[in-house]
């Protein structure tokens, strides 16, 4: 059979059990049927080049692209932007204010995927989908969590779709992470194919590591005249992207015109990338610019939450711009986030609070939270 249901035993993991450090091991997927009665369910597709062995998606690189299907219960008591994930305990996970899944299904094949991503469309009533590509540090279960809270608060159209690259869900794993980001491109295109190829456009968001998926993807994409794929990426936004700063401008060179909007948050209280520009010997990541005239010949809007603290689980402040409550209330109330799919934000500057600057081609938001206004 191409589908296969995924069950309580054979995604719970003893993840939740290791020590924290940091950010911490993330706790992986659990799937609690009963949640399906508790919090709001999202359906969330996954595309993984993870290998599924003994019960759990690892942290193993694989050369092909599997299919699930998920149910993400989003709880209903939780402050927004916040994702706690579910905890094995012996009285269970607390599915009033932890994400869990409620059920999962592997899909098979390719064709089975774009099947049902069509499906999800026509119920939704989109034509679009949301790729949201994870970061450093990442299992399959904070993956689709967090795919499911960005659509979930930002109240985001779109078929949600998470694209999970093998990270090793580890703290100390940042050199096996930058390899995986890289061996993650080619599948990350053939994602991209399938989606086209199920007649539907798509917007790229991406956190952290998997900014630099998407950069290298676009660029290859240039490189190999995919105009029918490019013309169908409808924007892209980049949480926190680390991404060497040279790097970027040689990738967005290559890339010539950019998919619009093209949004990148940044913030210089930063803490994670800070660690990974000391890493790599240099001041700054594009996730943490103090200057944006480095990136000004590029069309990008950059917006500066470096005034927001990050929220629940984000003690580096490395996802404020998903994270933190303010920031993602003001997106909210501003541009409602669906329109700023399809307008660039720099078109509202009388709407956002804080301060936009315009240098060359790039736009920069100082956001300010609004009881400051």
């Amino acid at each position: 059979m191409d589908h296969a249901s995924l069950t309580r035993r054979t995604l719970l993991c003893g993840a939740a059990s290791l020590p924290l450090v940091g950010c911490g091991l993330s706790p992986d997927l659990m799937i609690v049927p009963e949640a399906a009665n508790v919090g709001t369910n999202e359906t969330i597709f996954a595309a993984t080049n993870r290998v599924f062995a003994d019960g759990a998606f690892q942290e193993l690189r694989q050369e092909s692209l599997s299919f699930s299907q998920f149910e993400i219960s989003v709880p209903p008591i939780r402050a927004v932007g916040a994702v706690e994930p579910g905890r094995p305990r012996r009285r269970g996970a607390d599915l009033e204010t932890e994400f869990v899944a409620s059920s999962g299904n592997h899909l098979g094949s390719a064709a089975n995927f774009r099947a049902a991503l069509q499906a999800e469309a026509r119920r939704l009533g989109t034509r679009e989908v949301m790729i949201f590509i994870h970061g450093f540090n990442s299992t399959i279960g904070s993956g689709l969590y967090r795919t499911a809270q960005i659509h979930h608060d930002f109240q985001i159209p779109g078929v949600p779709v998470h694209y999970a690259w093998p990270s090793a869900g580890n703290p100390l794993g940042y050199a096996y992470d930058r390899d995986s980001a890289l061996f993650a491109r080619d599948d990350l295109e053939s994602l991209l194919e399938e989606i086209v190829a199920a007649g539907l456009d798509i917007v790229l968001t991406a956190h952290s590591l998997g900014s630099g998926v998407v950069m290298e993807v676009l660029r290859q994409l240039r490189i190999g005249d995919r105009d029918d794929i490019l013309n169908r990426i409808n924007g892209v936004i980049l949480f926190s992207p680390d991404i060497d700063v040279d790097v970027f401008r040689g990738q967005a060179a290559r890339i010539g015109e950019l998919p619009q909007p093209f949004v990148i948050f940044t913030s210089q209280r930063d803490r994670a990338l800070t660690i990974s520009a000391r890493i790599t010997g240099l001041r700054e990541r594009v996730g943490n610019l103090s200057n944006p005239e480095v990136v000004a010949d590029f069309d990008v809007t950059l917006i500066d939450v470096t005034a927001f603290e990050g929220g629940v689980r984000d003690p580096l402040n490395h996802f404020a711009g998903a994270s933190s409550p303010a920031v993602v209330q003001i997106l909210q109330e501003v541009a409602q986030v669906n329109s700023s799919f399809e307008q660039d934000v720099s078109q509202q500057p009388g709407l956002l609070p804080g301060t936009i600057l315009t240098i060359q081609n790039a736009t920069q938001v100082l956001l300010t939270p609004l009881n400051q206004n």
